[in-house]
């Protein structure tokens, strides 16, 4: 039988070793919490690794071994802190959307098939099929988030997503940037996400990016950060945004450094270029791959834990708000040997906690 915290004739003690199943060992309800995590177990169009959809699961297990005093925001767990249930329906859409994927995804996407043997396009018939089934089930995922995080956020909690793949966040953000036009968001990820509809999939994980600048207009500022894997169609696309999208460039970073400049200065240009109001969203792949073996696409390089923290502290200390945020692409060691991957990505999200609650 699994006790809860609140069952106990003890107060709840934060030293003492996480009993029950609320995320980092916490006794709140969503109701009772501050802060509000939204569990998402999508991936419907991961084109290398997968697991990604294990990764709310992994990330809560992983979180009742963080301590919950932390040297720079304090005491965050005394506003509150619940994750929802992870929705068994979200995730049985993940998995019809994946089984229909599957296919489009081993030819090379959908472009790859041209349609003039009629044999081919019989089975360009058939992919087209399969993306529109994904497709719908993406609208229907994304429609799922918006609705759920617009009612914590009428709750006026401080909501955040966990994922899943990067696809997952774009109706969290499109809440969002309705409730603060001109939002910025800062992104880190090894990719930019920036494809048109990547394999054919208008809801690619890949596309993120595009989706938002192209449908919320309430989205004034994308900063991207640590981005070293990436298209010449995406960088044209940048260059085309008139200041909208800035990168930071993982090989400008290092070059930078290497020259003599500290990760200090750096993070001080990345946060004057954000809004008052900035959405957190980070792919864990964002990290130097040794944080995350095994999250879906890993890509040499990237950024330490501590200047990702270095990072979030500039924003939360510069007199910018953190509105909301999101928690992208951790899966689990698919032989289930380590839980290095949630537990990297417990402790960031408990950082990222931190200080959006000490930021507004």
């Amino acid at each position: 039988m699994t006790i809860h915290p609140r069952d106990l004739p003890v107060p709840f003690d934060p030293d003492a070793p996480a009993v029950g199943d609320g995320v980092y060992g916490l006794p709140h309800t969503p109701e009772e919490a501050a802060v509000v995590l939204v569990p998402v177990p999508w991936e419907a169009t991961v084109s290398y690794g997968a697991g990604t959809a294990n990764g709310p699961a992994a990330i809560l297990a992983a979180s009742r071994q963080v301590d919950l005093f932390d040297r720079e925001t304090g005491r965050p767990y005394e506003r509150g802190i619940a994750m929802l249930e992870i929705p068994e329906e979200v995730r049985g859409w993940s998995d019809a959307a994946r089984d229909a994927a599957t296919a489009v995804i081993e030819v090379g996407g959908l472009d790859v098939v041209s349609s003039g043997d009629p044999k081919v396009a019989r089975l360009r018939s058939d992919l087209e099929h399969r993306v529109s089934k994904v497709d719908a089930l993406g609208v229907r995922m994304n429609d799922w988030v918006e609705s759920t995080v617009e009612h914590w956020l009428d709750q006026g909690r401080l909501v955040g997503v966990v994922g899943g793949d990067h696809a997952v966040p774009f109706g969290a953000i499109r809440a969002h940037a309705r409730r603060h036009p001109g939002l910025g968001i800062l992104h880190l990820d090894a990719h930019c996400d920036l494809r048109d509809a990547y394999e054919g999939f208008r809801w690619s994980h890949a596309s993120i990016f595009h989706n938002v600048c192209e449908q919320i207009d309430g989205v004034g500022k994308l900063v991207q950060v640590a981005i070293r894997d990436y298209g010449s169609r995406e960088d044209a696309y940048v260059n085309a945004s008139k200041g909208r999208i800035e990168v930071f460039f993982d090989a400008d970073i290092k070059r930078r450094q290497q020259d003599g400049e500290t990760w200090t200065a750096l993070v001080k240009e990345i946060v004057a270029r954000l809004p008052r109001d900035v959405y957190l969203s980070f792919d864990i792949d964002g990290l130097d791959p040794v944080l995350c073996p095994h999250t879906g696409t890993p890509v040499p390089g990237g950024l330490s834990f501590a200047e990702t923290v270095s990072l979030v502290r500039h924003v939360a200390e510069s007199g910018r708000r953190i509105v909301g945020f999101d928690l992208c692409e951790v899966a689990p060691d698919p032989a289930g040997v380590s839980e290095w991957d949630a537990n990297v990505a417990a402790r960031l999200l408990y950082k990222m906690i931190g200080f959006a609650l000490r930021s507004i």
